[in-house]
């Protein structure tokens, strides 16, 4: 695209339907508000311009669009403008016109609760403005009961945009319909808004009259026709919104199938961004990696040749090698820090790795064990019921059931240092900062304080007593 690129977006409606004190175009899609979709699209287009209209939570909805940006890509100058009241979609854009300073250019317009559009038909829709023409993104629909259609002329420009409600028999059987999204010269369309009226039943400023207003100036109105009804589809009720996470969530797990990744059931799998840390999602999978039903991923997530993730795994910003094997239930939370699953590593099921967790190759971890900031060399086990937080476990290291590092003092982290070779019995508490030395084995029950000598048998417990012919207590 060689013109210059200025994007309005419209984020003022309240959404009544939704029945949510959430402003509509921050429901979450995909781990993700609406209008940062639409946002994360329009910046791929590297316009210099991006203005955000606003209105029902304004404040929420600039707060929102202000914390996105998508990583690498130069950021355009983001503005935010406030429809208030609403009174359409034209007067909508017509917030926005006195921040397009300049009149060179083509100006786009989107919906900020149509959120699947992708770059290339925007794209496709610049190239067809040409910069000197008004082009309107088009759909084929097989029912288009209830939207305005496309009346076209028989070289095919758009004459003008009928309404069902006002269209006859041979135009209801039009297919195309109007998405809502269009582009145009940027001076054209200064002119064509200040001409708006709002001399309709609903007393609104319709963007829409800009076509009849355009072919009366004898400019060319074309309309690029996709039949991709998703790329179009908006959110009005939490109906709505389920239906298109479920055939967005559908179509990322296509993608995958199609490179290979093997998804016992397609309609059973979640791919979101992490809003929490601002990861976009980010799925990469080696060859002949199996995913079982009901998997979530989130953030940025690196799978290796081989590895197998069980039923019903949440799994985020994570990298796992090849062969490893994530058995059912388990729950990956790499966040900032990431985690890391070496090669041919076995985790789960019920296992919990936050933050900083770093397996090496062959380590297991198994039901009911949570490792958090720690890492675990090559062969390491910690098999049952068991915490690792804040320690460096060495290799070929055996953690015992029930066993704890006990890391935190009430005001500081603390690290503890299993080395190589190291035997730790069951409920074991070790008490950091601390050291167990190589090879050394700790008896079980023990509570470690103090850094043990390497090859050591270390036990800290009370001496067991026995009492004969001991008779309980009874109720009185």
């Amino acid at each position: 695209m060689t013109a210059q690129l200025d994007i309005i977006i419209m984020a003022a409606g309240k959404g009544t339907r939704m029945k949510s004190r959430i402003p509509k175009v921050l429901q979450r899609l995909a781990g993700r508000p609406l209008l940062q979709h639409v946002m994360a699209e329009a910046q791929r287009l590297s316009p210099r311009r991006m203005v955000v209209v606003t209105g029902h939570g304004a404040d929420e909805v600039e707060a929102a669009g202000r914390a996105f940006r998508l990583p690498g890509d130069a950021a355009p100058d983001l503005q935010f403008v406030r429809q208030e009241p609403q009174l359409g979609t034209g007067h909508a854009v017509q917030q926005a016109v006195p921040r397009l300073s300049d009149e060179d250019g083509v100006v786009v317009v989107l919906s900020g609760d149509v959120p699947l559009t992708e770059t290339r038909t925007v794209a496709d829709l610049v190239a067809a403005s040409g910069g000197d023409r008004l082009a309107l993104l088009t759909v084929r629909l097989p029912d288009p009961g209830g939207y305005g259609r496309i009346v076209r002329n028989a070289d095919g420009e758009v004459r003008r945009i009928v309404e069902h409600k006002d269209a006859n028999d041979e135009q209801r059987a039009i297919r195309e319909i109007y998405s809502g999204i269009m582009a145009a010269p940027a001076a054209r369309l200064r002119q064509w808004l200040a001409r708006l009226d709002n001399n309709n039943a609903q007393q609104e400023y319709y963007l829409t009259d800009v076509v009849a207003m355009a072919v009366a100036d004898g400019v060319p109105v074309v309309g690029h026709c996709i039949d991709d009804a998703l790329q179009v589809a908006g959110v009005n009720s939490p109906v709505q919104l389920a239906e298109l996470e479920r055939a967005h969530q559908l179509r990322q797990a296509k993608a995958l199938m199609e490179q290979g990744v093997r998804l016992a059931d397609p309609a059973r799998f979640d791919l979101r961004d992490d809003g929490r840390i601002g990861a976009l999602a980010q799925l990469n999978c080696g060859a002949d990696v199996e995913i079982d039903v009901g998997c979530i991923f989130s953030g940025r997530v690196e799978i290796g040749e081989g590895a197998r993730i069980g039923a019903y795994c949440h799994i985020g910003n994570v990298t796992i090698a090849a062969g490893a094997v994530i058995h059912p239930y388990t729950h990956i939370d790499g966040e900032k820090a990431g985690a890391m699953v070496g090669e041919g590593a076995l985790v789960g099921p019920f296992a919990r790795l936050r933050p900083g967790a770093q397996l090496g190759r062959e380590v297991h971890i198994g039901n009911f064990v949570e490792v958090k900031n720690s890492t675990l060399a090559d062969g390491a086990k910690a098999n049952h019921l068991a915490y690792l937080g804040d320690a460096a476990v060495g290799e070929r290291v055996n953690y015992g059931a029930g066993s704890i590092t006990a890391n935190y003092d009430g005001a500081n982290k603390h690290r503890t240092v299993i080395e190589a070779d190291v035997h730790v019995g069951s409920n074991c508490v070790l008490v950091a900062p601390v050291t167990i030395g190589a090879g050394g084995t700790v008896g079980g029950g023990s509570t470690i304080t103090k850094d043990t000598a390497p090859g050591a048998l270390s036990v800290a417990r009370g001496k067991q007593v026995s009492i004969a012919n001991w008779t309980r207590p009874r109720k009185k």
